[in-house]
């Protein structure tokens, strides 16, 4: 059977190049006579593998000296408890709420300390990024949170709020290396990879040196202490090492399209020729606000469920996989991360202009 055009939100599609070169040193890596999946994480073999990954991955996003890389199983989810564990010192942080995701964390916060949703765009089923310059800020929080692309509702924030001294996190997972970001900007990054960096199972941490501390909860569990991951370059016991594996092809993958410039530049096409067909279309609406539309993530409906099931049925006849949209928004949704082809893109346009032209 031929592969799909596979959009979904994550595990999401993988570059064909990468998938290749995994099929080819699946039994054997490098001449060692066994798979990745075999070896020790405490060998050579691996410990080649770890480094090269966060080389390139630094190379990739320019990450200044004073930052950690750590990988760490688990997936994103699992931050929405370590980020309050191990930057909580005040007791406070302010949450934006953008989503279901940045609305999971403040929630999972709240068991930690005092969480202030300084602003939230609930109201209108998160369609669109509050306005991070009317927000108050609390001057003594800990850190400012916000979930930076809401995979589900399709919105990004095209402008970072201004914390002053207080550290920005964000959860990067569905915009992960899709475009050039400046790293300093942030107290941590982190996402987790399965969306637009490779299998399920881990997410990537960068946080800033100076909130790595030991003078948290000692409660705190150990596998979740940023320290103990810093301390033991992620090897404080036995990573997702396949996934590191995957990560680390993918990263050279994406130096190879010109980097983060370079692959961005191909991510807005893609965008602009979808965004482009739902803007004239009579029959498809995009669901997120104009101005905070993500170039990942593209939710749109037909206002009508039956249709849009008719659609979701039909697209999967037509080779176009995992293009039903999230319960919560319904209608489809078109991820259209790093790995997803402008061809790709093209064909979705091209059978939605039939689809239309059909239903109309």
């Amino acid at each position: 059977m031929a592969r799909v055009y596979n959009f979904s939100a994550g595990p999401a599609t993988l570059p064909e190049e990468v998938l290749k070169t995994a099929a080819a040193e699946m039994l054997d890596y490098h001449g060692c006579g066994m798979s990745v999946m075999e070896m020790s994480h405490r060998s050579a073999e691996f410990k080649g593998i770890i480094e090269e990954a966060e080389s390139d991955l630094r190379d990739l996003l320019a990450i200044p000296d004073n930052y950690k890389v750590l990988f760490m199983q688990g997936g994103g989810t699992l931050q929405f408890s370590a980020i309050p564990m191990n930057l909580l010192k005040n007791g406070t942080a302010d949450y934006i709420v953008s989503g279901s995701w940045s609305k999971k964390a403040a929630k999972e916060a709240k068991k930690y300390g005092t969480i202030n949703v300084i602003g939230s765009s609930e109201d209108k089923n998160f369609s669109y990024v509050p306005d991070v310059d009317t927000l108050t800020y609390t001057p003594d929080a800990d850190y400012v949170y916000i979930c930076q692309n809401e995979t589900i509702y399709g919105t990004t924030y095209h402008k970072l709020p201004d914390t002053g001294s207080v550290p920005l996190v964000s959860d990067v997972s569905s915009m992960f290396l899709s475009e050039p970001m400046d790293v300093s900007k942030y107290g941590v990054v982190y996402g987790g990879v399965q969306k637009n960096i490779g299998p399920a199972g881990m997410a990537i941490v960068i946080i800033r040196d100076d909130l790595i501390r030991d003078d948290i909860d000692p409660k705190t569990p150990v596998y979740m202490t940023y320290k103990t991951q810093a301390d033991k370059g992620s090897l404080y016991n036995t990573p997702p090492c396949y996934t590191i594996y995957i990560c680390g092809l993918v990263f050279k993958w994406l130096k190879a399209q010109g980097g983060l410039a370079g692959i961005g530049e191909r991510n807005h096409k893609k965008a602009a020729l979808l965004y482009d067909y739902l803007d004239q279309s009579k029959l498809f609406t995009p669901t997120a606000r104009v101005e905070d539309r993500s170039i990942m993530n593209v939710p749109f409906i037909t206002g009508d469920a039956d249709l849009d099931a008719k659609f979701v049925a039909e697209a999967r006849e037509n080779g176009i996989a995992n293009i039903k949209g999230h319960r919560s928004v319904g209608g489809m949704r078109a991820s259209i991360y790093n790995a997803m082809t402008i061809e790709g893109v093209q064909a979705l346009v091209d059978f939605m202009e039939r689809f239309e032209k059909e239903n109309a």
